[in-house]
């Protein structure tokens, strides 16, 4: 700016903004009348082994969130892990995405957690089942995506692919 350089992280493709664009409007759509409150990035979710959130072990911004309990939410962002978390891939975050993420949202009891693939044109749904994330399900170009956690969540994936 002003012919300054600023190390900036790159800006997510327009593939990706329009995926998390698409969600965002079927889960707020969904969520409308229930009880649950639809987040996107930049939003900080606050992972924390107590119940201290003053100084969290984790801080994450995930591309959506839902979160279904009022009391998690703070004037800084939501204390504990929500209901669903939604990443969409990009080539620079796919590495954590998949592992590190995976890993320290299902510890920290993320019921669902969704990975978007636009690469392969794919979604992981992820849920946990007794303290894991021993429930997978991989969507297909053709499919229709199915909450676990939300029964009546359905959302075809072709809509988030439709921009090519």
């Amino acid at each position: 700016m002003d012919g300054k350089a600023y190390n900036m992280s790159p800006a997510p493709t327009a593939m990706h903004q329009f995926i998390v664009g698409e969600l965002h409007v079927a889960l707020r759509t969904f969520f409308q009348n229930r009880h649950c409150l639809v987040f996107v990035a930049p939003f900080d979710i606050f992972f924390s082994e107590s119940e201290e959130y003053d100084s969290p072990d984790h801080i994450t911004q995930p591309d959506l969130s839902v979160i279904c309990s009022k009391d998690q939410l703070s004037k800084n962002g939501c204390q504990g892990a929500p209901a669903l978390i939604i990443e969409v891939l990009s080539p620079s975050t796919a590495l954590k995405d998949f592992n590190e993420k995976f890993n320290l949202y299902q510890s920290y009891g993320v019921q669902e957690y969704w990975i978007v693939d636009p690469g392969n044109r794919t979604v992981y749904v992820n849920t946990l089942k007794d303290g894991s994330y021993s429930i997978r399900h991989l969507y297909m170009e053709q499919e229709t995506i199915q909450s676990i956690l939300f029964k009546d969540l359905q959302i075809p994936i072709n809509t988030l692919f439709s921009l090519e």
